[in-house]
Protein backbone atom coordinates (compact mmCIF):
# COMPACT_ATOMS: atom_id res chain seq x y z
CA UNK A 1 0.00 0.00 0.00
CA UNK A 2 1.15 3.09 -1.07
CA UNK A 3 2.01 5.93 1.41
CA UNK A 4 1.39 9.57 0.52
CA UNK A 5 3.70 12.07 2.02
CA UNK A 6 1.70 14.85 3.46
CA UNK A 7 3.05 18.58 2.44
CA UNK A 8 1.96 21.97 3.01
CA UNK A 9 -0.60 23.46 0.87
CA UNK A 10 0.49 26.50 -1.37
CA UNK A 11 -0.55 29.44 -0.72
CA UNK A 12 -1.85 31.42 -4.03
CA UNK A 13 1.20 34.01 -4.95
CA UNK A 14 3.60 32.65 -2.69
CA UNK A 15 7.26 32.01 -3.67
CA UNK A 16 7.95 29.02 -5.70
CA UNK A 17 11.61 29.45 -6.91
CA UNK A 18 14.68 30.35 -5.22
CA UNK A 19 15.52 32.86 -7.73
CA UNK A 20 14.28 35.62 -6.00
CA UNK A 21 11.30 36.35 -8.12
CA UNK A 22 8.36 36.15 -5.55
CA UNK A 23 10.12 38.67 -3.20
CA UNK A 24 10.47 41.25 -5.65
CA UNK A 25 7.23 40.89 -6.82
CA UNK A 26 6.10 41.01 -3.05
CA UNK A 27 8.60 44.36 -2.18
CA UNK A 28 6.94 46.22 -5.51
CA UNK A 29 4.84 49.03 -4.63
CA UNK A 30 1.08 48.79 -4.85
CA UNK A 31 -0.47 49.84 -7.89
CA UNK A 32 -1.59 53.43 -7.79
CA UNK A 33 1.03 54.86 -5.44
CA UNK A 34 2.69 56.39 -7.75
CA UNK A 35 -0.01 58.30 -8.83
CA UNK A 36 -1.25 59.30 -4.91
CA UNK A 37 2.57 60.36 -3.86
CA UNK A 38 2.41 62.74 -6.99
CA UNK A 39 -0.92 64.02 -5.97
CA UNK A 40 0.28 64.85 -2.56
CA UNK A 41 2.91 66.80 -3.68
CA UNK A 42 1.11 68.64 -6.01
CA UNK A 43 -1.70 69.80 -3.20
CA UNK A 44 1.56 71.00 -0.85
CA UNK A 45 2.99 73.21 -3.78
CA UNK A 46 -0.48 74.51 -4.66
CA UNK A 47 -0.42 75.23 -0.61
CA UNK A 48 2.55 77.32 -0.43
CA UNK A 49 2.18 79.00 -3.69
CA UNK A 50 -0.25 82.18 -2.52
CA UNK A 51 1.79 81.68 0.44
CA UNK A 52 5.04 82.46 -1.52
CA UNK A 53 3.05 85.27 -3.42
CA UNK A 54 2.18 87.79 -0.74
CA UNK A 55 5.74 87.01 0.70
CA UNK A 56 6.85 88.02 -3.12
CA UNK A 57 4.50 91.20 -2.67
CA UNK A 58 5.57 92.23 0.46
CA UNK A 59 8.89 91.78 -0.52
CA UNK A 60 8.18 93.99 -3.10
CA UNK A 61 6.18 96.63 -0.81
CA UNK A 62 9.36 97.00 1.26
CA UNK A 63 11.85 98.02 -1.40
CA UNK A 64 9.08 100.41 -3.04
CA UNK A 65 9.19 102.21 0.63
CA UNK A 66 13.33 102.35 1.24
CA UNK A 67 13.15 103.35 -2.50
CA UNK A 68 11.30 106.03 -2.02
CA UNK A 69 12.86 106.71 1.18
CA UNK A 70 16.04 106.92 -0.66
CA UNK A 71 14.81 109.45 -3.19
CA UNK A 72 13.26 111.93 -0.73
CA UNK A 73 16.43 111.57 1.70
CA UNK A 74 18.19 112.49 -1.74
CA UNK A 75 16.05 115.51 -2.36
CA UNK A 76 16.62 116.88 1.20
CA UNK A 77 20.28 116.58 1.03
CA UNK A 78 20.72 118.47 -2.42
CA UNK A 79 18.51 120.97 -0.39
CA UNK A 80 20.65 121.50 2.20
CA UNK A 81 23.62 121.27 -0.06
CA UNK A 82 21.97 124.88 -1.70
CA UNK A 83 21.07 125.96 1.18
CA UNK A 84 24.39 125.98 2.48
CA UNK A 85 25.72 127.62 -0.74
CA UNK A 86 23.50 130.43 -0.65
CA UNK A 87 23.90 130.97 2.97
CA UNK A 88 27.96 130.94 2.59
CA UNK A 89 27.69 133.32 -0.52
CA UNK A 90 25.53 135.89 1.48
CA UNK A 91 27.65 135.41 4.48
CA UNK A 92 30.27 136.39 2.43
CA UNK A 93 28.28 139.46 0.26
CA UNK A 94 28.53 140.62 4.12
CA UNK A 95 31.16 140.26 5.21
CA UNK A 96 32.66 141.91 2.18
CA UNK A 97 30.30 144.97 2.15
CA UNK A 98 31.08 145.71 5.82
CA UNK A 99 34.75 146.03 4.67
CA UNK A 100 34.04 148.04 1.48
CA UNK A 101 31.85 150.69 3.13
CA UNK A 102 34.54 151.66 5.25
CA UNK A 103 36.70 152.51 2.24
CA UNK A 104 34.12 154.43 0.74
CA UNK A 105 34.67 157.85 1.74
CA UNK A 106 38.69 156.55 0.22
CA UNK A 107 36.91 156.52 -3.02
CA UNK A 108 35.24 159.89 -2.87
CA UNK A 109 38.14 161.22 -1.87
CA UNK A 110 40.38 159.19 -5.26
CA UNK A 111 36.90 160.93 -6.95
CA UNK A 112 37.25 164.29 -6.47
CA UNK A 113 40.88 164.31 -6.99
CA UNK A 114 40.34 163.34 -10.47
CA UNK A 115 37.41 165.58 -11.39
CA UNK A 116 39.85 168.45 -10.22
CA UNK A 117 43.02 166.84 -12.07
CA UNK A 118 44.87 166.17 -8.44
CA UNK A 119 45.38 162.64 -9.02
CA UNK A 120 48.85 162.56 -10.43
CA UNK A 121 52.12 160.74 -9.41
CA UNK A 122 52.15 157.79 -6.87
CA UNK A 123 49.18 159.17 -5.50
CA UNK A 124 47.28 158.22 -8.91
CA UNK A 125 49.13 154.84 -8.79
CA UNK A 126 47.49 154.24 -5.36
CA UNK A 127 44.09 155.57 -6.23
CA UNK A 128 43.62 153.27 -8.80
CA UNK A 129 45.40 149.91 -7.74
CA UNK A 130 42.77 150.54 -4.89
CA UNK A 131 39.68 150.77 -7.59
CA UNK A 132 40.86 147.87 -8.87
CA UNK A 133 40.80 145.98 -6.04
CA UNK A 134 37.70 146.85 -4.53
CA UNK A 135 36.26 146.09 -8.49
CA UNK A 136 37.61 142.52 -8.10
CA UNK A 137 35.77 142.15 -4.73
CA UNK A 138 32.55 142.85 -6.93
CA UNK A 139 31.96 146.83 -6.02
CA UNK A 140 30.11 148.79 -8.76
CA UNK A 141 29.59 152.08 -8.70
CA UNK A 142 26.54 153.56 -9.89
CA UNK A 143 24.38 157.23 -10.68
CA UNK A 144 24.87 159.14 -13.82
CA UNK A 145 23.60 162.59 -14.49
CA UNK A 146 20.50 163.01 -16.46
CA UNK A 147 18.93 159.64 -15.33
CA UNK A 148 14.97 159.33 -14.06
CA UNK A 149 15.34 159.53 -10.22
CA UNK A 150 14.80 156.09 -8.66
CA UNK A 151 14.27 156.21 -4.96
CA UNK A 152 15.29 152.93 -4.43
CA UNK A 153 18.90 154.05 -5.96
CA UNK A 154 19.06 157.52 -5.28
CA UNK A 155 18.83 159.88 -2.41
CA UNK A 156 17.48 163.12 -3.18
CA UNK A 157 19.69 165.79 -1.58
CA UNK A 158 18.73 168.84 -3.45
CA UNK A 159 15.41 169.75 -4.92
CA UNK A 160 14.59 172.20 -8.14
CA UNK A 161 12.03 172.84 -10.73
CA UNK A 162 13.11 173.05 -14.60
CA UNK A 163 11.44 173.33 -17.99
CA UNK A 164 14.47 171.14 -19.25
CA UNK A 165 13.04 167.82 -17.61
CA UNK A 166 9.81 165.96 -18.50
CA UNK A 167 10.15 163.81 -15.48
CA UNK A 168 11.68 163.79 -12.21
CA UNK A 169 15.99 163.84 -13.40
CA UNK A 170 18.91 163.64 -11.37
CA UNK A 171 20.51 166.48 -13.02
CA UNK A 172 23.95 166.30 -10.32
CA UNK A 173 25.25 163.39 -8.95
CA UNK A 174 26.86 164.84 -5.39
CA UNK A 175 28.47 161.60 -4.41
CA UNK A 176 28.04 158.07 -6.44
CA UNK A 177 26.27 155.30 -4.91
CA UNK A 178 27.97 151.73 -4.51
CA UNK A 179 26.39 148.09 -4.86
CA UNK A 180 28.07 144.67 -4.63
CA UNK A 181 25.24 142.42 -7.16
CA UNK A 182 22.40 143.17 -6.43
CA UNK A 183 22.36 145.01 -2.69
CA UNK A 184 22.93 148.29 -2.33
CA UNK A 185 25.93 149.69 -0.20
CA UNK A 186 24.98 153.46 -0.70
CA UNK A 187 22.66 155.02 -2.82
CA UNK A 188 23.77 157.87 -4.75
CA UNK A 189 23.30 161.32 -3.46
CA UNK A 190 22.08 163.64 -6.19
CA UNK A 191 19.97 166.67 -6.70
CA UNK A 192 17.25 166.32 -8.58
CA UNK A 193 14.86 168.16 -11.12
CA UNK A 194 11.14 168.38 -11.94
CA UNK A 195 9.48 169.73 -14.47
CA UNK A 196 7.76 173.12 -13.72
CA UNK A 197 4.29 172.79 -12.37
CA UNK A 198 1.85 173.97 -14.77
CA UNK A 199 4.44 174.38 -17.36
CA UNK A 200 2.41 172.49 -20.29
CA UNK A 201 -0.84 174.12 -19.40
CA UNK A 202 0.52 177.71 -19.50
CA UNK A 203 2.14 176.43 -22.74
CA UNK A 204 -1.36 175.46 -24.25
CA UNK A 205 -2.44 178.74 -22.97
CA UNK A 206 -0.21 181.07 -25.01
CA UNK A 207 -0.90 179.02 -28.05
CA UNK A 208 -4.69 179.10 -27.52
CA UNK A 209 -4.21 183.02 -27.07
CA UNK A 210 -1.99 183.09 -30.37
CA UNK A 211 -4.37 181.33 -32.46
CA UNK A 212 -7.06 183.59 -30.77
CA UNK A 213 -5.92 186.82 -31.67
CA UNK A 214 -4.72 185.41 -35.37
CA UNK A 215 -8.74 184.53 -35.80
CA UNK A 216 -9.62 187.85 -34.52
CA UNK A 217 -7.47 189.67 -36.99
CA UNK A 218 -8.82 187.52 -40.10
Amino acid sequence: MTQETQGFAEEPGAATTGDGNGAADKAAPAPGAKESAAKGAGDASGAAGPAGAEELAEVRKQLAERTTDLQRLQAEYQNYRKRVERDRVTVREIAVAALLENLLPVLDDIGRAREHEELTGGFKSVGESLETVVAKLGLQQFGKQGEPFDPQLHEALMHSYSADVDETTCVQILQPGYKIGERIIRPARVAVAEPEPGGSAAGDSSDEDAKGDGDSED
